[in-house]
């Protein structure tokens, strides 16, 4: 492994209305068989982006880290890595969703929308019809995390669409290196945000998966996340 010295920790965000359990599961086998342990956040619905804040500052105190997350957790650690370069290794970025301001993205259009739905219908009702207009490893996937969740899901979901990423002229100064996973066939985390944080920052290597192939193994995510980030080290 090309580093100038061994990360031991590498600490991992989840997406938005996600959970710890889901990468643990992306993450842990791909880092574990380079000797680096992983700690999957649990979100708090409440004060997501905070919680995610408090986590980095407080696990990259005495040593520098790896960081990296899934959508919105792919871009709180960008951005924290941006202004904290001296504490990182390098930055997991599996399926972001956007950059700069959410805007219509279809992920904050779609978190909108289901934070609606949710406190007009509950739980139970919005929970069915994503799972029956999902993939199946995905309907299973959020029905136990947005169940975990409940009551301050929505509040989750209003918080995600109105997080501001880094924008591209924010981009072009983060100087740490960045492994970036993107499905081909996502349209909540459309291939092209990818290419865009890829081409904009200075360090930065992109792999590409399938929604198919993320269901049938998560930890492909982890694999070439930490496959692109290996290939960018000395």
């Amino acid at each position: 492994m090309p580093f100038d010295f061994r990360p031991t920790v590498a600490l991992i965000l989840p997406g938005t209305g996600s959970d710890a359990d889901f990468v643990n599961r992306a993450f842990t086998d791909p880092l574990t068989s380079h000797g680096i342990a992983t700690v999957a956040v649990e979100p708090d619905p409440r004060r997501v982006v905070a919680g995610y804040f408090d986590a980095l500052d407080c696990a990259a105190l005495h040593e520098r880290i790896i960081i990296g997350g899934v959508s919105i957790g792919a871009a709180v650690a960008l951005q924290w890595a941006g202004t904290n370069p001296d504490r990182v290794v390098g930055v997991l970025a599996a399926l972001p969703a956007w950059t700069g301001t959410a805007g219509e993205a279809p992920a904050a259009a779609g978190a909108r929308f289901t934070a609606a739905r949710l406190r007009a219908d509950g739980i139970e009702k919005v929970t069915a019809e994503m799972i029956a207009s999902s993939p199946s490893w995905l309907g299973r996937e959020l029905a136990k995390s947005w169940q975990s969740q409940w009551p301050h899901l929505p509040a989750a979901l209003d918080e995600a669409a109105e997080y501001r990423a880094p924008a591209v002229e924010e981009l072009e100064r983060i100087a740490v290196p960045v492994g970036i996973v993107a499905a081909t066939d996502d349209p909540v985390h459309p291939l092209e945000v990818a290419r865009i944080w890829a081409d904009r920052l200075p360090h930065a290597g992109l792999a590409t998966v399938s929604l198919e192939q993320i269901g049938a193994d998560p930890a492909i995510l982890g694999r070439e996340s930490f496959r692109a980030l290996n290939s960018l080290l000395p």
